[in-house]
């Protein structure tokens, strides 16, 4: 016989309820106005339910609602910025953060967060002081400029320099440098928003030094590279290096400036990876401002960094866009140790986390893969199979975006019945749902885990999620 449905009479009250001794580890951890919030809200779905005589007897019980009401309320406490495990393959994921702080910068970011600091304050002379004090010395020492500005990130960078100098007037750029990056951060955008013209110059695929010297004249404020990220030109191409254009600008009385991108300060070759041209060979052959990111290959906080020529930074710095464009404390912090680190090249892969992620050696991620397996294939169930196998990481956010870095890690297939595409995002599903989300990557009929962001200090909490099935 089926059980008879609860009356709304049967609900108990609020105030009985806020006295039950069920409620009151809720009431010590989230407070009395949380807790009437949520209980009135669960009181109002129990009372829809006995109108429509849905409401089954046992929810009304001050345990149940109790239990709905704390589950509501932890909901609602978790925070929308969470840790994850990056397992995608691409080590600075523009969506997952970027690149990761080393120690030393997080323990400055902590001191700067807990007590005052000398922000903009003049510890010799006990005046004020300028912002861009705390790292400039460091930026000058490690690029070779002759001085530095810090904004929040590279877009704002290019938006505060073009504004800076070329304010109703043109910036001349070849045609095939005309990037767009994620987020609709487009090179034509940015200029039109800084006032200035853009002048093409060349074609998609060849631009030569005839095409910038034809295309100078009297309202010309700057020549202009930029860095083609995510995308390379192949084929039958041509186009001029920073010395030619440099030469080419110099000689009409005009600066010449370079949108880095990535700016990579030292030549990531010696660590065995893909050549980058330096924020220093880019000034050396003859730059006169290159601006980069903090958050790439850097290995520091998300910032914008405009190195160069003294003149062009002092005017730079008293556009008022630059107060509305720069850099709190925390970024601030973030950056001087990051770029301390760089004094010490030969300790770099050890000590910088980004560098140390991008040069982990293959052998050392099979033989965690490998580690790994039998418990990552119990969680799984019988539904799936998982094999550790090699794949090809990136280094991502536009940085060399043709090369690929040899890794290893898990390909996952569906072993049951029914379609395999649905049966893996279910699984990929299962994997984002986990109290420190996976996020892995689907392809070629399977969802793949790479563990080249994985390091062993993290290896443990990854497998104290595999304790309960997946799927």
């Amino acid at each position: 016989m089926a059980s008879v449905p609860a009356r709304a009479a049967d609900i108990p009250s609020l105030d009985r309820l806020l006295n039950a001794a069920p409620m009151r580890p809720a009431l010590q951890q989230y407070g009395h106005t949380q807790v009437v919030g949520a209980l009135r809200a669960h009181l109002d779905t129990l009372r829809q339910a006995a109108l429509t005589g849905e409401l089954a007897a046992g929810s009304i019980a001050a345990e149940a609602i109790t239990r709905q009401v704390r589950k509501a309320l932890d909901a609602a406490a978790r925070p929308r910025l969470r840790a994850v495990f990056n397992l995608t393959g691409t080590v600075l994921h523009t969506n997952l953060g970027r690149a990761l702080l080393p120690d030393d910068a997080v323990a400055a970011v902590v001191q700067a967060l807990t007590t005052p600091a000398n922000l903009e304050f003049d510890l010799d002379n006990g005046g004020r002081g300028d912002r861009d004090d705390l790292v400039e010395d460091l930026l000058r020492e490690l690029t070779g400029a002759q001085a530095a500005t810090v904004v929040n990130n590279n877009a704002a960078a290019v938006l505060l320099m073009l504004s800076s100098l070329a304010d109703r007037r043109e910036v001349v750029v070849s045609r095939g440098e005309l990037v767009e990056i994620g987020g609709a951060f487009r090179i034509p955008d940015v200029m039109k928003r800084a006032g200035a013209r853009l002048v093409e110059v060349g074609t998609t695929n060849r631009t030569h030094p005839a095409d910038y010297e034809s295309a100078i004249g009297p309202r010309t404020a700057m020549l202009m590279k930029v860095h083609c990220s995510n995308y390379a030109v192949t084929g039958f191409t041509s186009s001029v290096d920073v010395a030619h254009v440099a030469d080419i600008a110099h000689r009409a009385g005009l600066p010449m400036t370079v949108d880095l991108g990535s700016g990579t300060l030292l030549d990531l070759s010696r660590w065995g990876l893909p050549r980058e041209d330096t924020v220093r060979a880019t000034l050396s052959a003859g730059a006169d401002l290159v601006t980069f990111s903090g958050d790439k290959l850097l290995g520091g906080p998300q910032a914008g960094l405009i190195v160069g020529r003294a003149d062009l930074i002092r005017r730079i710095k008293k556009n008022p866009l630059k107060r509305a464009l720069r850099v709190g404390k925390l970024t601030l912090a973030a950056l001087e140790p990051v770029l301390a680190l760089y004094r010490a090249p030969e300790l770099l892969a050890e000590r910088l986390t980004t560098l140390r992620l991008l040069t982990r050696p293959a052998a050392q991620m099979r033989e965690q893969a490998e580690r790994m397996l039998p418990a990552l294939q119990q969680a799984l169930g019988a539904g799936y199979k998982a094999v550790a196998a090699p794949m090809f990481s990136q280094i991502g956010s536009g940085a060399l975006p043709v090369d690929q870095l040899p890794s290893y890690g898990y390909a996952i297939r569906h072993a049951g019945p029914g379609r395999p595409g649905r049966a893996l995002e279910k699984l990929e599903a299962a994997l984002r749902a986990l109290p420190r989300p996976v996020i892995g990557r689907i392809g070629d009929k399977a969802l793949w885990l790479d563990l080249r962001c994985l390091e062993a200090r993290d290896e443990s909490a990854f497998l104290a999620q595999l304790q309960a099935p997946l799927a």
